[in-house]
């Protein structure tokens, strides 16, 4: 991976603030030139994308273009059917001590975002941000993951063919270019990837008093009742935690079942993992590298729990199998973190009530899953949990809703964005308060007399 010269950076990022400075891209025909850029990219390039994410993650076609090509082209359409709308003034009500007058919010580009991507969805995660930023009329310096090579390279060719290359610039490097780009100073900084790192990159936007997103990760549950349909919560929660290769951040991290449903739901759940790896020549999924391998490889090791499913590894390959581990305690290495693999705890629980008090003493997640067709269950999680985000009777299909926001609580994140939410995370908000040089009562101006001050308490 090329490494940015600290003085390459430092020339990037004036260039990108000259270029915000000149007002172009508070256009609107330029926003949407930029959103249909986008979208003609992931449109023109699907198979070069395909071919760079097979090159660092193992990925399929299929999954190329459900994971990143597909939900990026959604984020991109929606802005820009309904960016002409986002962008109008919104007319606020006044108090009756500011009448005569009116209120009102306008929208205004923050200026120049950083966004880092991570390397898990290096496209999706990488663009989806930027839809967000041009459509609010920002700049851009994307910094791609290095751990994802070919995606970084390609993203570094493709963008200034598709977008306008002195407002939108590509960075490659690892850690320490990330922190001479911020270093720089930017309006608004955003993060996906790790807790840890996370908590590096708000450290280090802080010395320039740099808002940021962080779109973080954690042990997201998902809880399964004796009022779930299971072979439907089996085959969704296998579905999605396989998808690339469980290096996603809002996969299922392990799985709370009411007791008398465990036995069943784990043979669901092995039959719906054969099931979906049949046409598979290898039974082990690749792993993005040597340092995530063998990482997962010492979870899967001094796991204490009952493997009812794969186990196996392959160190030449950075394989690892898909594996079922049931009932491990509470404390053992694969619930101490995030997995962020193709490993899944089940664990049972007497009741719902149990289920809530586990994942109410750990920290708040991304995301949680509730698979139940009871009201009554459905309101209770919502009412005394806290995650990100809630999917009832499906895994982590929020994140593909450009309606809904998506975000991060407490050590999963913090801001939130797609859709209009994303516009508006990435916009000033800018109050305005318009008032007629008459009438002008001079009530309002001093001396404050006792009379005047009696009058005046009487409106506020």
């Amino acid at each position: 991976m090329k490494v940015a010269q600290t003085a390459d950076v430092e020339t990037i990022v004036a260039a990108v603030q000259i270029r915000f400075a000149s007002r172009r891209t508070r256009d609107l025909e330029w926003r949407i030139r930029q959103l249909e850029g986008i979208e003609r990219l992931l449109d023109e390039r699907e198979a070069e994308i395909a071919a760079a994410l097979k090159s660092d993650l193992g990925r399929s076609e299929a999954e190329a273009w459900f994971g990143d090509v597909a939900p990026t082209k959604t984020e991109a359409a929606f802005a820009r059917k309904n960016l002409r709308r986002w962008v109008r003034r919104r007319r606020t009500p006044v108090s009756l001590t500011m009448r005569p007058g009116r209120g009102w919010v306008q929208y205004e580009p923050l200026g120049v975002v950083l966004i880092i991507g991570p390397w898990n969805f290096p496209f999706y995660l990488s663009l989806s941000p930027l839809v967000s930023a041009v459509a609010a009329g920002n700049c851009a310096v994307i910094k791609p993951s290095e751990h994802a090579p070919a995606s970084s390279a390609l993203l570094a060719r493709l963008v200034p063919e598709y977008l306008d290359p002195e407002a939108v610039r590509v960075v490659e490097g690892d850690a320490e270019v990330t922190q001479e780009l911020l270093a720089q100073g930017f309006d608004h900084a955003f993060f996906t990837g790790g807790t840890e790192i996370g908590r590096k990159i708000m450290e280090a936007a802080a010395t320039r008093l740099t808002p940021v997103t962080l779109e973080l990760g954690g042990k997201s549950p998902v809880i399964v009742t004796r009022n779930a349909d299971i072979a439907v919560a089996a085959r969704r929660v296998a579905w999605i935690k396989l998808t690339n290769s469980g290096q996603v951040c809002i996969a299922p991290d392990y799985v709370l079942v009411e007791h008398a449903m465990r036995d069943s739901f784990v043979s669901a759940l092995v039959r719906a993992v054969a099931a979906f790896r049949a046409d598979q020549s290898v039974p082990t999924m690749r792993i993005v590298n040597r340092r995530q391998f063998d990482r997962l490889a010492t979870v899967l090791e001094g796991t204490d729990g009952d493997v009812v499913a794969g186990g196996g590894t392959d160190p030449d390959s950075l394989g690892i199998e898909p594996t079922i581990i049931v009932d491990p305690s509470p404390d053992s290495p694969v619930m101490a973190g995030e997995i962020f693999g193709p490993l899944l705890p089940v664990l049972s629980v007497g009741s719902l009530d149990e289920a809530i008090d586990f994942i109410k003493a750990r920290p708040k997640p991304l995301a949680a899953y509730l698979f139940s067709k009871s009201v009554e269950e459905r309101e209770r999680v919502l009412a005394e949990t806290s995650s990100g985000g809630v999917v009832v009777n499906h895994v982590a299909m929020h994140c593909l809703e450009p309606n809904l926001p998506f975000g991060g609580v407490g050590e999963s994140g913090m801001g939130a964005y797609h859709g209009r939410w994303g516009f508006e995370a990435l916009s000033h908000r800018k109050a305005v308060l318009a008032k007629p040089a008459r009438p002008d009562p001079s009530l309002a101006y001093p001396p404050y007399t006792p009379l005047k001050l009696k009058l005046m308490r009487r409106f506020f």
